[in-house]
C-alpha cells in the first residue's frame, strides 16, 4: 500500500463541499434555530485545537513498538511493517485540516435528546419531492465513511442521476462515537438509539422516511423497523442480521454452508476485538485513549481485515476515520455500544416493514438469500455485487448510491406487494 501518494478517492475527497452540488443549507424554519430547550438544534462546525495535533504528532514520534511478528501475514494481527508505515505516514504526511475541511463543508448540528447531545449531518435536497433518509455507522467507521455519497445522494441530477431519486439525507454519530456526547449510564443499547433517531427525524418535519445501515447501523435499522414508528416506510441494509441461531448441523444448501462456515471463522479467528470491547471496554479503553499507535493497530486491522483487498482503502481514508476516534476521545466510549449489546444473538429477527439487502462480497459472511426470506418477509430488494466489503459505502460509494437509490425507488414508485422482490441480475445463492 502506497503511503505516499492521495488515491483517486482522497482527491475526491478533498473536494469535499463541491460533491454536495446544489444542495442547501438548513433554513431556520427546518433547523428550529428559533426552538428552545432540549428541542433546539444547534448548528456545529469543528476546529481541532492545535494544541490537540502537536501532541498527537508527540506521541507518534514517541511510540514504543513491540517485535516483529513469527509469522509471514496477518494471523496474528497487524504485522509489524504495516503499522510503522501508517504511523510514519501519520506522523509525517497526513494532514487532518483536509478532512476537517471536508466535514465543515457540510451541514452539521446537534440536538438534545433523551438526555444526551447527538450530532449529525443534514443535506437537504434541492428537489422538494426528495425522500427523507437516515444513515447509520458502525464501529469503528464513523460519519466520515459517508462523506462520497452525500451529494450523489441528495442531488442527483449533479452527479449523472435523476431527480426522482434524490434525498434528503441525515447522518448522526451514535451515541459515544464522534461529536455526539458520551453516555454517562447504561442503557444506551441499539434500541434505544433506534428510539433517539425516531425523535430526530420527527424532530426535523420528517413525517415519511427510510433508514439504512451496515454494521452497528444494520442493528440500528433493524430495531427502528421493529419499533415501526410513524412514517418509516422501508430499511435497506448491507449487513441483514439473519444468521439462524443455532444454524443447523445438516440439510444446508452449498450457498448456506458457506455462510455458516464464514460465521465459525469469524467467531474463532477474528473476534477477539469483539469479546474485549463486549466484557472489558473500559479496561481496552485505557490503552487506546493513551495511545494514538495502539489505536491506530486497533481499527486498521478491521478496515484490512473486512475491506476488499483488490480497492483498499486509502492511507488518508483510515487515518481520517482514526484520527476523528483520537480528537474525540472515543476508544472507550465507542467501545460500550459492544456492552451494552452483548447479549444480543447472531440474528436480528423478523421484520414486517419492507426491506433491501445489498450483500458485498467481502463482507464478514455471505448472507444466503433463504435464510433473509425468512426474517424478511417483505423483502423487496437483494442485490449480489461483485465487489466491495463491509465498509461498502468507504469502498465503493458509487455503487452503494446506486444501490440505495434502486432499492428505495420501489418505495417510490409503488410500494412492494409482501411477497414481491425485485429482480436484479445476481450471483446466485445456492
Amino acid at each position: 500500500m502506497a503511503m505516499n501518494m492521495l488515491s483517486r478517492r482522497a482527491l475526491l475527497q478533498m473536494a469535499g463541499a463541491a460533491a454536495i452540488g446544489n444542495s442547501t443549507l438548513l433554513q431556520p424554519k427546518d433547523s428550529l434555530a428559533g426552538t428552545t430547550g432540549e428541542a433546539a438544534v444547534r448548528p456545529f462546525r469543528f476546529h481541532a485545537p492545535q494544541d490537540s495535533l502537536d501532541e498527537l504528532r508527540r506521541r507518534l514520534e514517541q511510540t514504543r513498538f513491540p517485535e516483529r511478528e513469527t509469522c509471514r501475514d496477518w494471523s496474528e494481527g497487524v504485522p509489524l511493517a504495516a503499522l510503522r508505515s501508517l504511523v510514519r505516514y501519520w506522523r509525517t504526511q497526513f494532514d487532518w485540516r483536509r478532512c476537517e475541511s471536508t466535514l465543515n463543508s457540510f451541514p452539521q448540528f446537534r440536538t438534545a435528546i433523551d438526555g444526551l447531545d447527538i450530532h449529525f449531518l443534514h443535506v437537504r435536497s434541492p428537489h422538494p419531492e426528495a425522500l427523507p433518509l437516515i444513515i447509520t455507522h458502525g464501529w469503528p467507521g464513523s460519519i466520515l465513511e459517508f462523506f462520497e455519497i452525500i451529494g450523489p445522494l441528495a442531488n442527483p441530477t449533479a452527479h449523472g442521476g435523476r431527480r426522482e431519486d434524490a434525498f434528503h439525507v441525515v447522518v448522526p454519530s451514535l451515541p459515544g462515537f464522534g461529536f455526539s456526547d458520551k453516555p454517562r449510564e447504561r442503557g444506551w443499547n441499539v434500541h434505544r438509539i433506534a428510539s433517539a433517531w425516531t425523535e430526530l427525524m420527527r424532530r426535523l418535519g420528517y413525517s415519511d422516511y427510510v433508514a439504512q445501515g451496515g454494521d452497528w447501523g444494520a442493528w440500528v435499522a433493524t430495531r427502528l423497523a421493529q419499533q415501526r414508528p410513524a412514517g418509516l416506510r422501508g430499511i435497506h441494509l448491507n449487513l441483514p442480521l439473519v444468521i439462524p441461531d443455532p444454524i443447523p448441523a445438516s440439510g444446508l444448501s452449498p450457498g448456506e454452508q458457506r455462510a455458516a462456515d464464514s460465521v465459525q471463522y469469524l467467531r474463532s479467528h477474528e473476534f477477539g476485538f469483539f469479546e474485549e470491547q463486549a466484557t472489558r471496554p473500559q479496561t481496552i479503553g485505557y490503552a487506546l485513549t493513551d495511545s494514538p499507535a495502539g489505536l491506530a493497530a486497533w481499527i486498521y486491522e478491521q478496515f484490512y481485515e473486512h475491506t476488499d483487498h483488490r480497492w483498499p482503502l486509502s492511507p488518508n481514508q483510515m487515518l481520517d476515520d482514526i484520527t476523528l476516534y483520537w480528537l474525540t476521545g472515543t476508544a472507550a466510549s465507542s467501545a460500550r455500544i459492544y456492552f451494552e449489546d452483548a447479549n444480543l444473538g447472531p440474528n436480528g429477527g423478523v421484520v414486517e416493514l419492507p426491506v433491501g439487502c445489498s450483500i458485498f462480497p467481502y463482507e464478514i459472511y455471505q448472507a444466503p438469500r433463504k435464510w433473509a426470506e425468512a426474517c424478511y418477509p417483505r423483502l423487496i430488494y437483494w442485490h449480489e455485487l461483485d465487489r466491495g466489503g463491509h465498509f461498502a459505502a468507504f469502498e465503493q460509494p458509487r455503487l452503494f448510491t446506486q444501490e440505495l437509490r434502486a432499492c428505495f425507488r420501489l418505495l417510490r414508485d409503488a410500494p412492494a406487494k409482501p411477497a414481491e422482490t425485485a429482480h436484479l441480475p445476481r450471483k446466485e445463492t445456492p
